[in-house]
């Protein structure tokens, strides 16, 4: 017990270590990241250049801005973390060059050892003594084949002390290179720092003369609230009959099939009595003949079937078909990996209350995802299904409403739908344009996520970058 808690002790002390390097990022997985990285600098780089456009600084601005330092802020971290695997690199080939010198040192050792003693046994009489002064044949045959391995272990010594020359010079030259690419990762991050440094200072002018307009900020955030709330309450009036014409359709088809069963069970029952009089008429006529037994009663007609649900689901009026129930279940699949509805652009602002990092009173409260795009940009659908609305609403464009099984997807802030009602659509297929935002400057599309009647948490559902 006492041999073992030193290997315990030192289990427990390398634990973190190792926890830490199975959560570190491959270096494959850094330059797919960095690479993703830089692309969406460049989008927001594109988007700050929109919004600059405008005659005055905008709240727009200022999230574009921020979301460029967050991105910068983010590369940062990955040319570090690419840094420590070159550091890593640079100490493996630091290793393995000292180990081939000492590898070298010791083979140069040896074959001057060799090459002494071949020295003084250098004339063929001494060799030739040294063979044929053996006391049998046998004994001279062993000395000439180790004459023979001799002479063949000092070649393959001059061949090793070659080729580790060469796996050294190949070291040494790849540890260089290693040196290079921390040199220009370093340099990198410095300059990285110091575009984020400006980055910083251009946001803290922005925010600085946006304080100077709070006021004007929170009346057009108030009116914002007013238009949104208008919104909510024709998506969820929409939702709401959808759920009721679901409704009535599931309840018809219900009626209809059982009427159909009770009109069965008459027609089943009418045949059996005329199957009956029959039967007595015929006996009334022919008394000697065999009394022959009235026909059996007809099966009960069964009343129609609702299909077969999970028990832990509620029978749903969306989910009447199996096709309905089970995409249902895809979008569930799907829950937290759902696309973009843009192809490039920026979260503006999530899902839930909002605050201002920047000003403090500035809050806003959002039923799904705002998305920025470039003006007049694609907004397609983040998932297959059926549309159920297309309406206008006075100030914030169209709205798409699409019907997913028991799920709905919202789109508001559509310039010029490209489906109408009842189409079905795929995912990622172009439903129609982001409208422009309050300052012109960007397209803005707001994606939200029902079930049933009930909003959603749209950040657990789609993926977020």
């Amino acid at each position: 017990m006492k041999k073992f808690i030193p290997v315990l002790l030192m289990a427990l002390t390398l634990m973190p270590a190792m926890l830490q390097a199975q959560n570190q990022p491959s270096r494959e997985e850094l330059e797919r990241q960095k690479r993703a990285i830089q692309k969406q600098m460049e989008e927001a780089q594109s988007m700050l250049r929109e919004t600059q456009k405008t005659s005055k600084e905008s709240l727009g601005q200022l999230r574009a801005l921020r979301n460029k330092i967050d991105l910068r802020a983010r590369m940062i971290r990955n040319i570090n973390e690419e840094i420590n695997f070159i550091n890593g690199d640079i100490n493996a080939a630091l290793r393995d060059v000292k180990t081939l010198e000492r590898d070298l040192d010791t083979l140069k050792q040896q074959y001057a050892q060799l090459i002494v003693a071949a020295y003084k046994n250098r004339s063929s009489y001494a060799m030739l003594n040294f063979v044929f002064s053996a006391d049998s044949f046998n004994e001279a045959i062993r000395r000439y084949q180790y004459l023979k391995q001799y002479r063949e272990f000092r070649k393959r010594q001059a061949d090793n002390i070659l080729e580790t020359q060469e796996q050294l010079k190949l070291k040494v030259k790849n540890l260089q290179e290693q040196r290079g690419k921390r040199s220009t990762a370093l340099k990198s991050e410095q300059e990285e720092r110091a575009t984020l440094e400006k980055d910083r200072k251009e946001k803290d002018e922005v925010v600085a003369k946006l304080k100077g307009r709070e006021k004007e900020l929170l009346q057009d955030i108030n009116e914002k609230k007013k238009a949104q709330k208008k919104v909510q309450d024709a998506i969820r009036l929409a939702i709401r009959k959808e759920i009721e014409d679901a409704r009535r359709k599931a309840e018809a088809e219900a009626l209809a099939k059982k009427k159909a069963a009770e009109a069965e069970r008459k027609r089943r029952e009418e045949e059996r009595k005329r199957a009956l009089a029959a039967a007595a008429e015929a006996a009334k006529n022919n008394p000697t003949a065999a009394v022959t037994q009235p026909p059996p009663p007809p099966p009960p007609v069964k009343e129609p079937e609702v299909a077969a649900e999970k028990p832990s689901r509620v029978l749903n009026v969306l989910e009447a078909s199996p096709e309905a129930a089970a995409l249902s279940d895809n979008f569930e699949a799907n829950r937290g990996k759902l696309p973009w509805p843009v192809e490039s652009g920026m979260i503006v602002s999530y899902f839930g209350k909002q605050k201002n990092a920047d000003m403090e009173r500035i809050t806003v409260e959002n039923d799904g995802i705002v998305f920025g795009t470039r003006k007049g940009g694609a907004v397609r659908a983040i998932f297959e299904g059926t549309v159920s609305r297309v309406f206008s609403i006075p100030g914030a464009g169209f709205v798409i409403i699409m019907k997913h099984g028991q799920y709905f997807t919202n789109y508001v802030g559509i310039q010029s739908p490209s489906v109408r009602a009842g189409d079905k659509v795929r995912t990622g297929q172009v439903i129609g344009s982001a409208r422009s935002n309050e300052d012109e400057s960007m397209g803005e599309v707001e994606v939200q996520v029902y079930k049933g009647g009930a909003l959603q948490n749209a950040n657990n559902w789609i993926k977020l970058r």
